[in-house]
């Protein structure tokens, strides 16, 4: 087996940490990394002196403010969300239930704000939370505007199922990705959960590439789907504005 190399060991470190190991031992850093206990004695002391990671009263580590300021200057995390917020704001004040912003990140799409309703459907997300494209609405969304040789090797891959409801199979994926870039929007019903539906739709950059996608989740029995797809294409639509986005010929659906 090939030694890792000194950055790789370091990164090896922070990936320890996830949204179900957020407060790790030493110990428990050095099983999930895969290093010696020296070894990452030594680079946890590293990491906690620069500030990438904390020591608590109890002797374990959590990621540090550090990394939070460093992972703020992404412009497809903080900046984006901050010029996105307006919008989601507008979106949860006109359903009242649960609004999300995301992007892809290779396979997967990442969340980067969410808005809760108080009395909506419970969801398994949180910020930075990532999931498959194709088992959410607004990955449905970014899936359907990747590029073509991404989604061919994306539909040809394993399709993990996570209700009876899910998509896993690649003809019926492929149908619902053309219907998304027909409608400009994408409905993803029961696919996470057996309870949510969601509506999603893509956020254009200024060159008019997709960057995020903006999405409202909703209890699946109660889903207002015909009032719903407006709402969500309008929030995306000024989102993409925000961000410099001027249509120069139909690209989607008037809201």
């Amino acid at each position: 087996m090939t030694a890792l190399s000194a950055p790789d060991r370091l990164l090896a470190v922070l990936a320890a940490f996830d949204h179900e190991h957020t407060a790790l031992s030493l110990t428990d850093i050095s099983r999930r990394a895969g290093l010696t206990l020296t070894t990452a004695h030594r680079l946890v002391a590293a990491l906690a002196e620069w500030g990438a990671l904390e020591r608590d009263a109890d002797g374990l580590y959590h990621v540090g403010l550090r990394l939070w300021e460093i992972a703020a200057l992404a412009p497809r995390g903080l900046a984006l969300r901050q010029i996105a917020l307006p919008y989601l704001e507008d979106l949860y004040e006109a359903t009242h239930e649960n609004v999300q912003l995301a992007v892809r990140d290779g396979a997967e799409v990442v969340y980067i704000e969410w808005i809760s309703g108080r009395s909506s459907v419970g969801v398994r997300i949180q910020v930075g939370a990532r999931w498959p494209l194709h088992a959410t609405g607004v990955g449905l969304a970014l899936l359907a505007h990747a590029q073509p040789a991404f989604q061919d090797a994306y539909c040809a891959g394993p399709l993990a199922a996570f209700t009876p409801y899910t998509i896993t199979d690649p003809a019926r994926l492929r149908r619902v990705l053309a219907e998304v870039r027909h409608t400009g929007a994408a409905v993803s019903s029961r696919q996470v959960t057996d309870d949510a539906l969601s509506v999603a739709a893509a956020v254009r950059g200024t060159d008019g590439t997709v960057v995020a996608a903006v999405s409202v989740v909703v209890l699946q029995a109660d889903a207002q789907v015909p009032a719903l797809v407006p709402a969500v294409r309008l929030a995306a639509r000024g989102i993409s504005r925000a961000l410099g986005w001027r249509p120069t010929a139909p690209t989607e659906p008037h809201v």
